[in-house]
C-alpha cells in the first residue's frame, strides 16, 4: 500500500524560499521515478518537477532554475527546494510516483502560499 506524506509548506514572500519533504511508506519507493505536482485554485493539477530512481531531475518550464528537486532512498523520502518564490507558486503541492498503478496514489498535499 502506497502512502505519501508531504510537509514543509507555509505563507512565504515573494523572493522567498521553502522546501518541501515527501515521506513515503512502502517499499516501491527506490524503484520509480518519483515527482511533485500542484494545483492552484480552479487550475488543473500539473506535473512541476520529476526525478528518476537514479537522480535525473526533470523541470516544468515554469521552475526551471528555480526549484531544485532530490531524494534519499535510503530514507525513503524525496524533497523540492523552492527558491525565489512567485505569487504564481501558490497552490498545494502533491508527491506520487509517476507510474500509472499509482494513478490514484495522492496524498493530502501540503499547502504554499507566496505573497506580500
Amino acid at each position: 500500500q502506497v502512502q505519501l506524506v508531504e510537509s514543509g509548506g507555509g505563507w512565504v514572500q515573494p523572493g522567498g524560499s521553502l522546501r518541501l519533504s515527501c515521506a513515503a511508506s512502502g517499499s516501491f519507493f527506490s524503484a520509480y521515478t518519483m515527482a511533485w505536482y500542484r494545483q492552484a485554485p480552479e487550475k488543473q493539477r500539473e506535473l512541476v518537477a520529476s526525478i528518476t530512481k537514479g537522480g535525473s531531475p526533470s523541470y516544468a518550464d515554469s521552475v526551471k532554475g528555480r526549484f531544485t528537486i532530490s531524494r534519499d532512498n535510503a530514507k525513503n523520502t524525496m524533497y523540492l527546494q523552492m527558491n525565489s518564490l512567485k505569487p504564481e507558486d501558490t497552490a498545494v503541492y502533491y508527491c506520487k510516483p509517476t507510474a500509472s498503478w499509482a494513478r490514484n496514489s495522492w496524498g493530502q498535499g501540503t499547502q504554499v502560499t507566496v505573497s506580500s
